[in-house]
């Protein structure tokens, strides 16, 4: 009997070195779902009770003619410190980053819109998920009007959290096809 409780003991004292929280400081701040959705619009029911759900939304939200969005419907997929990147090439060949918050992106993509249509639609998604978070590879197509031919795709990597309740945006980051940068072929077709 002793011999058996040994190794039930040593596991034991494994497990609870494992759990062993990290300490974070003071001021690391730690939300609750509600915490979260407390800072946000509520979000509409169908917009996030699923990953492909979330996904539509995206595509939807940021869609249509020249004029404004339902920046409201938009701030309510995204976590409150999320962040949108686009990564490219200028024209003289150099690397650029341009980042924004969820308020920075509407304040830009609002003088954008004004002035021109722009719809954009997956072609395919690719996702990976691991406990409650996604990583999705989502091949992407932008027109100014449906039905037209693209002028612009390239890869939207998106980054999801589901929370048990609802499905959040933690992030996007973005790179659009050029000559040294062609769509994947496994990216290009549904």
């Amino acid at each position: 009997m002793a011999f058996l409780l040994a190794p039930a003991a040593w596991c034991a004292a494994q497990k609870s070195e494992l759990s062993q929280p990290i300490k974070l400081p003071p001021q690391t701040p730690i939300f609750s779902a509600a915490e979260l959705a407390a800072k946000v619009p509520a979000p509409r029911p169908e917009d996030v009770k699923s990953m492909d759900a979330i996904l539509g939304a995206i595509y939807d939200v940021i869609s249509g003619p020249a004029g404004d969005r339902n920046w409201k419907r938009f701030r309510s997929l995204f976590l409150p410190q999320a962040r949108l990147t686009q990564v490219g090439k200028g024209p003289d060949g150099a690397t650029f980053v341009i980042s924004w918050n969820v308020e920075e992106f509407v304040r830009d993509a609002t003088e954008v819109f004004s002035k021109q249509p722009f719809h954009e639609n997956a072609i395919r998604n690719q996702t990976e998920s691991y406990g409650n978070m996604t990583q999705v590879f989502s091949s992407y197509e932008s027109r100014r009007a449906p039905g037209e031919k693209p002028f612009e795709r390239g890869i939207n990597s998106i980054q999801l959290l589901n929370d048990g309740s609802r499905w959040w945006v933690i992030s996007i980051a973005w790179d659009s096809e050029r000559a040294d940068n062609p769509l994947p072929a496994k990216f290009a077709k549904k």
